[in-house]
């Protein structure tokens, strides 16, 4: 019994040891027992039971009968714990032999060290070197994503690397912006990691991407340059970076929560922000970002306040609001 152990599994718990039970209780089953025939359902069942030798023909009697499954426990467990000695032993060999190509990965080109940073170059790179921060993780990662409009292909992949994190029993967080909910691949990967433990959260807020792992390694964007990342290791800053996590964490609000009065709060804090961010006269493209949203939908946030407000200009709006003592922090909750 060698191949298909789980096959073989399934089919002794789901027939062979039903069969077995009747069998015992019985005494023994004849040879031309309809249970036993070739087109019974539970032929299956008996064939694995001959196969394992817990049952033997007493030709004198022309009756199947029972056999002590101790013995035959023995023959079947005993090779698979050798088996699985041995595929324990040879991952481990495995591992020790990959160590060096990481190793040669980090000292590579598109890596630079200095200190307790390392500076990945390209989106491969930055992929590669993300994947292997969360295969070693053991405790928590902790994940900002401010922009919604992430490659379907790579989400994929985040989603099947962080599920099997998560069925590690590592814990997970993660925040989004608010603009994040009209996402329909962002709603797909939340819908597959919650299940399994992990936890997302939107803000209104403008915040720059990172990752956390194990509180001990962080990585985050080389400021503008999303094809340069910074891997740091610093304990300081580590611990800096996850405070600032933290603090914007409490003020989020759960992603698989959709009750019509937190959405009236969510779309409340949106407005609040796009007035903020004309107030403080940002360009489109900028006001946009920090929304987390694309020009285009930005601007159907200034035209709705232009609206609101009966202005036909920007500086009309900007000047109305201000005589009304608008800020858009009014919303604004701690």
């Amino acid at each position: 019994m060698t191949s298909h152990q789980p096959d073989k599994r399934e089919l002794f718990d789901a027939l062979a040891a039903p069969l077995y039970d009747e069998i015992v209780a019985a005494g023994g089953i004849k040879v031309d027992d309809p249970k036993v025939a070739e087109d019974s359902p539970q032929r299956a069942g008996f064939d694995l039971l001959v196969e394992l030798g817990l049952i033997q023909l007493d030709r004198s009697k022309d009756t199947w009968v029972p056999e002590d499954p101790t013995s035959v426990q023995s023959r079947v467990v005993t090779p698979l714990s050798h088996e699985g000695a041995q595929l324990l032993e040879e991952s481990s060999r495995w591992a020790q032999s990959f160590g060096p190509l990481t190793q040669a990965w980090r000292r590579a080109s598109f890596t630079e060290s200095r200190g307790p940073f390392t500076y990945l170059h390209g989106v491969e790179a930055i992929d590669a070197h993300i994947a292997t921060l969360v295969a070693e993780a053991e405790d928590e990662m902790l994940t900002a994503q401010p922009q919604t409009g992430r490659r379907a292909a790579a989400l994929a992949i985040a989603t099947k690397r962080d599920i099997a994190m998560l069925e590690r029993g590592t814990k997970m967080r993660t925040l989004y912006q608010h603009s994040a909910r009209r996402s329909q691949m962002t709603h797909k990967y939340v819908a597959a990691v919650t299940p399994r433990g992990a936890e997302v959260r939107t803000l209104d807020e403008f915040f720059n991407r990172m990752i956390v792992i194990d509180h001990r390694v962080a990585v985050i964007p080389n400021g503008d340059q999303l094809t340069v990342a910074i891997v740091i290791r610093e304990p300081a800053i580590v611990a800096y970076l996850v405070d600032v996590f933290e603090r914007a964490w409490e003020r989020g609000r759960p992603f698989t929560n959709r009750e019509r009065t937190m959405m009236m709060e969510i779309a409340a804090e949106q407005r609040s922000m796009t007035i903020r961010m004309l107030i403080e006269g940002h360009s489109d493209p900028v006001s946009a970002k920090r929304l987390g949203v694309s020009p285009r939908t930005y601007a159907g946030y200034v035209a709705d306040l232009k609206a609101e407000y009966d202005a036909e200009t920007r500086f009309q709006l900007g000047y109305t609001m201000g005589r009304r003592g608008i800020s858009g922090t009014e919303n604004n909750h701690d």
